[in-house]
């Protein structure tokens, strides 16, 4: 506390305690009031030394409750399966622009492959995503030139959104942006089909390869 902040507290602490004197204690603070004109005119001197003392810690004996933030609505990774934890996914909910760029390059990629094919699809977008040298969205990596094929004029294609297909894409992202299951394509930024061996696969290294993709990081 600065020295103008203590001055003032003091004052006031004093001026608090005078208006809780009694009739009684009156003759005292005259006799105070003499001390301080005697010091005034020279014949004596005194320093007024104000004491602050804090107040008594109360503690209360009632449990106190700190509000602790709202569950989230998606279900943990306590599903048996992947399919299981596909099925407890409200795939009704709304997507986020960049969750829907997330679900349509699972739907358009790998709606085909097993659910496990598909989640490793999402990985690749979500660590490039996370990796400097590609944008830094699921939108942004999903419409860079040249990467993916449905992508056509930098437009995605309409989609069937009431197919089963769709709703298992929408699952699918969403449990691979939060990170619900493992994929054993952990850590991958690349795959193709493997009915074709691109020359750049050579120069990377291979994860694993989930039904027609291979994975390689």
């Amino acid at each position: 506390m600065s020295r103008k902040t203590y001055s003032l507290s003091a004052v006031a602490i004093v001026a608090m305690a005078g208006l809780s004197f009694s009739s009684a204690d009156s003759a005292e603070a005259l006799a105070q009031d003499g001390v301080v004109e005697m010091a005034a005119s020279g014949e004596a001197s005194t320093e007024e030394v104000v004491e602050i003392v804090p107040e008594q810690s109360v503690f209360v004996s009632e449990e106190v409750v700190q509000p602790l933030p709202e569950a989230s609505a998606q279900p943990v990774a306590s599903a048996a399966s992947l399919s299981e934890l596909v099925a407890a996914i409200d795939s009704d909910q709304e997507l986020t622009e960049q969750l829907h760029c997330l679900a349509g390059a699972v739907y358009f990629e790998s709606r085909g492959e097993p659910l496990a094919g598909q989640l490793a699809v999402a990985e690749v977008v979500i660590n490039r995503a996370e990796d400097n040298r590609w944008p830094a969205s699921y939108c942004g990596v999903v419409y860079q030139r040249s990467q993916f094929s449905f992508v056509r004029g930098g437009r995605m294609p309409s989609i069937n959104t009431s197919s089963p297909a769709w709703l298992r894409a929408k699952a699918v992202a969403r449990i691979a942006h939060d990170g619900l299951w493992e994929t054993e394509a952990d850590g991958a930024v690349y795959f193709h089909a493997k009915y074709v061996r691109p020359g750049w696969s050579r120069a990377k290294t291979r994860l694993a390869q989930i039904d027609t993709h291979i994975f390689y990081r």
